[in-house]
This record gives C-alpha cells, sequence and structure tokens, in this order.
C-alpha cells in the first residue's frame, strides 16, 4: 500500500499516520508536509494548509 493514493472524503483504509501527496485541483502542495493521525474509517479531511480537497497517502 506504499504509493496507494486516498482522497479528501474517501475512509482512512487503515489506523496510521497520512499525508498530503497533492491537491486535486492539481496545485501543488509542497507547503502542506502536515501529517495526520488517522483511524480506520474515518473520512479524509481537506488539505490542512489550503483547505482544498487533497490525495493522502500513508505515511
Amino acid at each position: 500500500m506504499a504509493n496507494t493514493k486516498f482522497k479528501t472524503g474517501e475512509n482512512a483504509p487503515e489506523n496510521g499516520k497520512f499525508k498530503v501527496d497533492s491537491l486535486v485541483n492539481g496545485g501543488s502542495a509542497s507547503n502542506d508536509n502536515t501529517t495526520i493521525d488517522m483511524e480506520q474509517g474515518e473520512p479524509l479531511p481537506p488539505s490542512p494548509s489550503s483547505n482544498e480537497a487533497a490525495y493522502w497517502v500513508k505515511a
């Protein structure tokens, strides 16, 4: 599951830390290096820095 991306609104597939890989609109997520703790089944949030839909990866 190393490079699998999960979109904002999708449920976390497992417990663990996730980080923003890229923004859904194609914008840069380079300022967003936030790592969040998620529980399995919780919906992934928007990017913490831009509040836009994002693709998340397991950190």
